[in-house]
C-alpha cells in the first residue's frame, strides 16, 4: 500500500508540473533575438529583414535586432548562423544566393539540407530589366534588337556572381543568343548607381531598388520577372507580356533556424510571421517596396530548398559562372 501510494503521489507531482514545462517551453522570447542578414546593409534583404524585425518585436514583446555578416557571398554569415546555438535566439534572414553557393563555389562553411531548419520563405524579390535613359530601347524586343546589332557593345549590371539578378541574366544571354557582357556589383545599391550613371546601361536588379530610380525617370524598366505586374511598377509588363515567358526567375527571402531549434520556436515564428505578411497595412508596404508576400510552410520550403538547388546548378553549369 505504501509503495502504491507513494507511486500514485509520483504520478500526481508529474501531471501538475507537466503545465509549469509547458509554459517554460513558450516563455520564448526572454531576452533579445539575433537576426543574422549575411550581406551588406542597406540591400532587399536587410530592408525586408529589419522590417520583419521591427514587428516580430512588437508581436512577441522582445527585441529581435539585425546584425550583417556580409561576405564570400553570403557564405561568411551563413556560416556564423550554421554554427549558432540552436536555441531559438539566432534566426537568419536569407536570400536565395543559399541555394545557389552550393553549385556556385568549391566548398562552402554550411549543409544547406542539414544545418539549419527552414521556417518559411517569407517574401518574393521580384527581379526588374531597366535601362538607362539613354538606351534607345522602349520594349525588351528593341533592345534585344539592339544588343544584336551591336555584338559585344552592351553590358549589364547584377547584384554580384551567382546572385539571383546574374543568374537571370545570364538565362537571357543565353536564351537569346546575345554577346552581352556581365558587370557584378556588391549589391543592388551600386548596380542601380552604376546604371543611374551610364556606366552600365542595362541591369537586372531587384525591383525594390529600382523603382524609385523608374519613377524620378533616371531608369527606364521594361520587364519585371514575375508571373504577374506589380503594384510598385504597375505599367511595366512581365517577361512573358514581352513574349518572353521561357526567361523566369524566382528570388526570394526567407527565414532559417540553426539545426536542432526546437519544433515548437520555428513553428511559433513562422506562424507569427505569416500573420504579420498578412496583415493589409504590412501587405501595402511590402508592394510599395516591390515585394510579394509568400510565407509558405517549413515544410514546402524545405522542398523548394532541394528543387531550386538543382535548378540553379543546371543554370550555373550552362552558362559557366565560377565564384570571384
Amino acid at each position: 500500500m505504501a509503495l502504491a501510494r507513494r507511486r500514485f503521489l509520483f504520478l500526481a507531482g508529474g501531471a501538475a508540473a507537466a503545465p509549469m514545462l509547458t509554459w517554460r517551453a513558450w516563455a520564448y522570447p526572454e531576452r533579445p533575438v539575433r537576426m543574422i542578414v549575411p550581406l551588406s546593409a542597406g540591400g532587399p534583404t536587410d530592408v525586408f529583414a529589419r522590417l520583419i524585425a521591427q514587428k516580430l518585436s512588437d508581436s512577441l514583446g522582445k527585441q529581435f535586432y539585425v546584425e550583417n555578416i556580409p561576405g564570400a557571398g553570403g557564405n561568411i554569415g551563413i556560416g556564423r548562423a550554421a554554427q549558432a546555438a540552436a536555441d531559438g535566439y539566432t534566426i537568419m534572414v536569407v536570400a536565395s544566393s543559399y541555394v545557389v553557393n552550393p553549385s556556385l563555389y568549391a566548398t562552402i562553411p554550411y549543409d544547406p539540407y542539414k544545418d539549419f531548419k527552414p521556417i518559411t520563405i517569407a517574401v518574393a524579390n521580384v527581379v526588374a530589366l531597366s535601362v538607362n535613359p539613354s538606351v534607345p530601347a522602349q520594349t525588351v524586343d528593341e533592345l534585344i534588337a539592339l544588343i544584336k546589332a551591336s555584338p559585344g557593345k552592351y553590358s549589364y549590371a547584377s547584384a554580384g556572381t551567382g546572385q539571383a539578378s546574374h543568374l537571370v541574366g545570364e538565362t537571357f544571354r543565353l536564351t537569346l543568343v546575345l554577346d552581352l557582357v556581365h558587370v557584378p556589383f556588391n549589391g543592388s545599391g551600386p548596380a542601380i548607381a552604376s546604371m543611374v550613371a551610364g556606366h552600365t546601361p542595362i541591369g537586372f536588379t531587384s525591383s525594390a531598388t529600382a523603382a524609385p530610380q523608374v519613377k524620378d525617370g533616371r531608369l527606364r524598366a521594361l520587364a519585371v520577372m514575375n508571373r504577374t505586374r506589380l503594384p510598385v511598377l504597375p505599367d511595366v509588363p512581365t517577361m512573358a507580356e514581352a513574349g518572353h515567358g521561357d526567361i523566369e526567375c524566382d528570388d526570394w527571402l526567407a527565414l532559417l533556424a540553426p539545426a536542432g531549434t526546437p519544433r515548437e520556436i520555428v513553428k511559433l515564428i513562422h506562424r507569427e510571421v505569416a500573420n504579420i505578411i498578412a496583415q493589409p497595412s504590412m501587405k501595402e508596404q511590402l508592394a510599395a517596396l516591390g515585394f510579394q508576400p509568400i510565407a509558405n510552410t517549413p515544410e514546402e520550403f524545405a522542398a523548394q530548398i532541394r528543387t531550386d538547388i538543382a535548378k540553379r546548378a543546371k543554370i550555373i553549369a550552362a552558362a559557366g559562372i565560377r565564384a570571384q
